[in-house]
């Protein structure tokens, strides 16, 4: 049976054939323990290791002794966050974020909340999913101490104006760290002409293994250091403690490695997909509304609501597509997607979205067949729905 056109992308990548590749000679090579310097074994292993350090550093701007390598994004900006809060709990205990960050953010900040730890300020977005510069720098106060904000969102694929938001933090002392999940690879980032001092990435975005990531941390002064959340070894700088899963944090150098490679073509090549897809469906279709900013995105996301079709049945009508929709079931009842409902969209069309992402094996093709095959299931939806005019 022919599997279905994968458009789902920003959920996770399929692992690129290249990493697979070196993580399969790691895993039969390079088995020792990296922490473990009295043998060949554990200093090969060390070897590979601080070889994929230099390559995520390579991709991001930064020096290898910069990175420290975590469980994937969730993990890093947990101990961002956290670590943060805690390491300058004498100086300050308000963080700005904002209300379309990922989960892993948004709950971070609302555990330090509920236990009184630290006050959040959730900063509102246009219709387009942007903040406002102005009114992130009057958040700032003499008690603000980090702005965690992310670099591009991960369902309307939006991109916020990092080098100014890490200019503004930098003008008033405040640490910025940048979810960058949904942006690695996909445009340059370097965390020094950013103003970055912490940085969160995924393997698992980049065409490379789940359960590898990484937290970069800015040493120049004042350091960047959070506490950590987990004690033990000493591994990573003290940062994350735990033996290192080597051939994961190869598969990420690897990736690392392969976008860094492809940053030249890739991201045109990936935007003229995403804006193919784009069109064919607004030719095919009426009542196509675009969630997110037109021009200001990442290359690969398109989130599109469809009138007359609720987004579920359409996702999983499209039984020949792999692709999301841009609403959570929670409950047992269907609620709109926090970042849509944001943008200030409507019920109806927070529940009729549907997130489309293209990645580095899609063709031309790929995309021709599915423009036909979605706008034959909308309008066959459509036209069953009693509340939609035909």
């Amino acid at each position: 049976m022919k599997k279905p056109v994968y458009l789902d992308h920003a959920a996770t990548t399929p692992i690129d054939p290249k990493v697979l590749n070196v993580m399969i000679s790691v895993l039969r090579d390079n088995f020792g323990n990296p922490s473990q310097s009295l043998h060949d074994y554990g200093r090969d292993a060390l070897k590979v290791v601080q070889q994929a350090r230099l390559e995520v550093a390579e991709l991001i701007g930064a020096d290898p002794k910069e990175i420290v390598f975590t469980s994937g994004a969730t993990e890093s900006i947990n101990l961002a966050i956290k670590g943060i809060a805690e390491r300058f709990a004498d100086r300050g205990n308000h963080i700005i974020t904002c209300l379309t960050e990922h989960p892993a953010t948004l709950n971070t900040c609302k555990y330090l909340e509920s236990k009184g730890l630290n006050e959040i300020t959730p900063l509102p977005v246009d219709p387009c999913g942007r903040i406002d510069l102005d009114q992130l720098e009057k958040a700032i106060t003499d008690k603000t101490i980090l702005i965690t904000l992310m670099a591009a969102n991960n369902e309307i694929g939006t991109t916020h104006p990092i080098e100014q938001i890490g200019s503004i933090a930098q003008r008033h002392g405040v640490m910025f760290h940048c979810d960058a999940t949904q942006l690695v690879g996909k445009a340059d980032l370097n965390v020094k002409t950013c103003n970055i001092d912490l940085l969160t990435l995924s393997a698992h975005k980049i065409y490379g293994p789940k359960g590898a990531g990484a937290l970069f941390v800015r040493h120049s002064y004042p350091p960047a250091h959070p506490i950590p959340l987990l004690h033990g070894g000493q591994q990573e700088q003290g940062l994350r403690s735990g033996t290192l899963n080597v051939p994961g944090i190869v598969g990420l150098g690897a990736a690392c490695r392969l976008c860094r490679q492809n940053l030249p073509d890739e991201p045109q090549r990936l935007k003229n997909l995403t804006e193919k897809l784009y069109q064919g469906l607004t030719d095919a279709l009426d009542q196509v509304t675009l969630n997110g900013h037109p021009t200001e995105k990442v290359p690969n996301i398109l989130n599109l609501s469809f009138a007359g079709v609720e987004g579920e049945a359409l996702a999983l009508a499209l039984k020949n597509l792999a692709v999301s929709t841009g609403s959570a079931c929670r409950s047992a009842r269907l609620e709109p997607s926090h970042v849509l409902w944001a943008l200030k969209r409507d019920n109806q069309l927070s529940q009729s979205s549907i997130r489309f992402s293209t990645g580095r094996f899609n063709t031309p093709a790929e995309i021709d067949y599915a423009v036909d095959y979605i706008a034959e299931t909308v309008k066959k939806l459509r036209h069953i729905n009693p509340r939609y005019p035909s």
